[in-house]
């Protein structure tokens, strides 16, 4: 906006006349930004809640999953073996003695004088592991041994790795090695051949069963152990499915029989309830802070106090819990201890009295936060219809934003009107000060005039 001018001299009062216009044309622009404020205000006030109601919904997917109830807790009696297990598995004890471990097949090839001589031209490499034949085209590429490397490691197929080893020996220190790339007999290399390139063929083909005059063979091993005296094999060390949910891992080789012990553990279904538990509450102080009327205050209202959408998160989210129930025997929150505080409306936790529930009830505690009537399900939907693109969230902040636009451009176009106004009046004062000036110098004169012809008829 311009700035006010001084005035000439004319004596009257126009600058700050003037000074005094352009606060009060200045009132309509506090009006407008303090209309911009609060829509940001309100704006930034949706981001929190917002927020607040995604982080319930979360806490909502994690206690509706069925993995969240009964789990079970693992226990290795050595660092032999470790083990997971998921809510499938059983509760038992079990003692497992590891007799073998599974290792991968290893290929040594005959030392070569350098690594990136060319063995022969082109051809096309063929590998076969458990009946199958994978191939790989050499023609136009290296076969060097460091080609070789780099041709086998690019195919994901191939099923071994290859490196070079250099073993110090003078004139054949550089040897290809070539190892199964999971452990296992059925993951062995059973033959090697080279079509299309006889020197290359003469020096990798391997025909299967054992070492050879260029090739030393390191066996590949199955993993064999026992679990509560039963003799288990595996193709692998990461052994799944021998017990029902359990993942078990096995690091070394034991003498005897070292424990396994799976247990219940409901610590993991108690702290999702308590998590969503604290974010409903946190919900609920974060609608209330943005909500609330102070009585007296300087600024009693907050950015959303009587915001309808502020109001309908808050009803439809308890309508979400309170109407949920576990279809099978009609358990609620209020028998597995979880509670309503009347004031407040937050949830509170008998910690007595849900861990006895879990104990007893635990199929009933499941299907009350994850069947399709129950809590889980029922928030994450409610929460959804808020969050979601194009969700009530995001129809009320884009109609913020263009309001917030709009409110930017009536106050450039007022501001724009005002400056125009305060030129026009600042050219008016001018004139009028000018001519108020002439008039106060003609006004001088006459009075000189009178002065000086009064003295001249006093004179005679």
């Amino acid at each position: 906006m311009a700035s006010v001018s001084s005035l000439g001299l004319s004596g009257l009062p126009l600058t700050e006349l003037l000074s005094k216009l352009k606060t009060n044309e200045s009132q309509i622009l506090n009006t407008i930004q303090d209309r911009q404020k609060a829509a940001e205000a309100k704006l930034s006030a949706y981001s929190k809640l917002k927020a607040s109601v995604e982080a319930l919904q979360k806490a909502a997917q994690d206690v509706g999953k069925a993995e969240s109830f009964g789990a079970v807790a693992v226990k290795s009696g050595s660092d032999a073996i470790s083990a997971t297990a998921d809510s499938s598995a059983i509760p038992g004890q079990y003692a497992i003695q590891v007799d073998k471990l599974a290792s991968a097949q290893t290929l040594v090839y005959a030392g070569r004088a350098d690594r990136t001589t060319d063995i022969g031209s082109g051809g096309t490499l063929k590998i076969t592991i458990d009946g199958t034949e994978k191939a790989i085209d050499l023609n136009g590429k290296g076969t060097s041994l460091n080609d070789l490397v780099t041709a086998i490691n690019a195919d994901p197929d191939i099923g071994v790795n290859a490196t070079i080893v250099n073993d110090g020996t003078p004139g054949s220190q550089y040897r290809l090695l070539l190892t199964s790339r999971e452990t296992g007999t059925q993951h062995a290399v059973t033959n090697i051949t080279v079509d299309g390139n006889a020197d290359l063929d003469a020096f990798l083909g391997y025909a299967g069963g054992g070492s050879t005059a260029g090739v030393t063979v390191q066996d590949a091993s199955n993993a064999e152990f026992t679990i509560n005296g039963i003799s288990v094999t595996s193709q692998s060390n990461t052994v799944e499915n021998v017990i029902d949910g359990v993942k078990l891992t096995l690091n070394q080789t034991t003498t005897s029989a070292t424990s396994l012990s799976l247990t219940r553990d409901d610590s993991v279904a108690k702290t999702a309830i308590e998590d969503f538990v604290k974010a409903y509450n946190s919900l609920l102080n974060t609608v209330g802070t943005l909500t609330k009327y102070t009585v007296g205050a300087d600024n009693p209202s907050s950015p959303l106090t009587g915001d309808s959408l502020a109001r309908s998160v808050q009803t439809r989210m308890r309508d979400a819990i309170s109407g949920a129930f576990d279809a099978t025997d009609s358990t609620t929150l209020s028998k597995i201890g979880i509670t309503t505080d009347p004031k407040t409306g937050e949830l509170k936790i008998d910690d007595a009295k849900l861990s006895k529930a879990l104990s007893e009830n635990l199929d009933g505690v499941k299907s009350l936060f994850t069947s399709g009537t129950g809590i889980g399900s029922r928030v994450d939907t409610t929460a959804e219809t808020f969050t979601r693109s194009g969700g009530l969230f995001s129809t009320a902040t884009d109609g913020l934003n263009k309001t917030i636009t709009d409110i930017k451009k009536q106050y450039e176009a007022t501001s724009e009107r005002i400056d125009q106004r305060m030129e026009t009046y600042r050219a008016q004062f001018t004139q009028l000060d000018a001519m108020v000036s002439q008039m106060n110098s003609l006004s001088s004169y006459l009075s000189q005039q009178l002065s000086a012809l009064n003295s001249s008829k006093g004179g005679k």
